[in-house]
C-alpha cells in the first residue's frame, strides 16, 4: 500500500497546487471524491484493467461516466493518469489530496467511538477540547460501539485516545500479568 501512495503522491500534490492556486480546494475535493468512487466501481475496474483498450479509450470511458462532474482540469488529470497507466490510483490521490487540504485548512477529522450516543452538547465540548489540544479545527464524526462498556475511543489521524472501560480493563490486565 505504501508503494501506491508513493506513486500517487506527485499527482495529489499537483492537483492540490492547481486547486490552491485557483482557490478551488472544495471543488477539487468533491471532484476527486466522485472520481474515486467511479474508479472503485467493479464495472469501471473491469474497463480500466481491459488490455484491449487503449489508454485514450480508458480515459474517455472514465470521463464519460464522470460527465459533468469533472472540470476541464479534472479531465486533463484523468488523461494524464490514463497515459501513465495510473487511473486506478485515483482513490489514493483523493486520500492524499484530502490530507494536504486538511493541513492547509488546519483542520483534522476526528472519529469518536463511544459506548452510548453522544448528545450534541457532549460533541461540542469534545470538539472544543480537542480543538484546543490539537490547535486545529476539528471535524467530528461519532459512532456507537456497545462493546466499549463505557467511555470512548477518539481517533485523530495518528493520535488515539482510549478512554474506554474496555481499554482500561485491558491495561489493568496487562499490568497484573507483568
Amino acid at each position: 500500500m505504501a508503494e501506491l501512495s508513493t506513486i500517487a503522491r506527485p499527482y495529489a500534490k499537483a492537483a492540490f497546487q492547481a486547486a490552491l492556486s485557483a482557490d478551488q480546494l472544495a471543488d477539487w475535493s468533491a471532484m476527486l471524491a466522485f472520481a474515486s468512487q467511479v474508479a472503485q466501481d467493479v464495472t469501471m475496474k473491469d474497463v480500466l484493467d481491459n488490455p484491449s483498450l487503449t489508454n485514450e479509450q480508458k480515459a474517455n470511458a472514465f470521463a464519460d461516466v464522470c460527465e459533468g462532474k469533472l472540470s476541464e482540469q479534472g479531465q486533463n488529470l484523468v488523461r494524464v493518469l490514463a497515459e501513465n497507466k495510473r487511473l486506478t490510483l485515483i482513490p489514493q490521490i483523493s486520500s492524499l489530496f484530502e490530507q494536504l487540504k486538511a493541513l492547509q485548512e488546519q483542520s483534522v477529522d476526528v472519529s469518536i467511538e463511544s459506548a452510548f450516543d453522544l448528545s450534541s452538547d457532549q460533541e461540542k465540548a469534545l470538539a472544543k477540547a480537542l480543538s484546543t489540544k490539537l490547535a486545529r479545527k476539528v471535524n467530528i464524526s461519532s459512532s456507537v460501539n456497545r462493546t466499549l462498556l463505557g467511555g470512548a475511543v477518539i481517533r485523530a489521524g495518528d493520535l488515539v485516545i482510549d478512554a474506554s472501560v474496555r481499554g482500561k480493563l485491558a491495561k489493568l490486565a496487562e499490568a497484573i500479568g507483568s
